[in-house]
């Protein structure tokens, strides 16, 4: 599975150069982890993001937005937004700074 280029720029943008940042192919796809922990990812055109069990339910509630299913099992704390839903630069910043401070409040891997 390809990932949509233009959209892992964005998200290189947004994240600068943060050194706790580290991206790795990973589900056909591209993650960002920082300190080792999966914050963001894109996988075709979607973005992945790592909200945590709390914010879960909170997250599909937005629109766009669908449960992270990758093995046909929905993975509580993660969830999937749509391309549409991060056309605009400050919907895509919201969910990557959702999902680097999540991943942040983690012991570093």
């Amino acid at each position: 599975m390809t990932f949509d280029e233009g959209l892992a720029e964005r998200i290189r943008a947004h994240l600068g150069a943060d050194p706790a940042i580290v991206e790795k192919r990973m589900f056909g796809g591209l993650a960002f982890l920082h300190a080792g922990n999966m914050a963001v990812g894109v996988i075709g055109d979607e973005l992945m993001v790592r909200v945590g069990p709390e914010a879960t339910d909170a997250a599909l509630a937005r629109p766009g937005t669908r449960p992270f299913d990758f093995t046909g099992r929905p993975m509580r704390g993660w969830v999937v937004v749509g391309a549409s839903a991060v056309s605009e630069d400050e919907a895509l910043a919201d969910w990557i700074d959702r999902g680097r401070a999540f991943a942040a409040g983690l012991p570093p891997k």
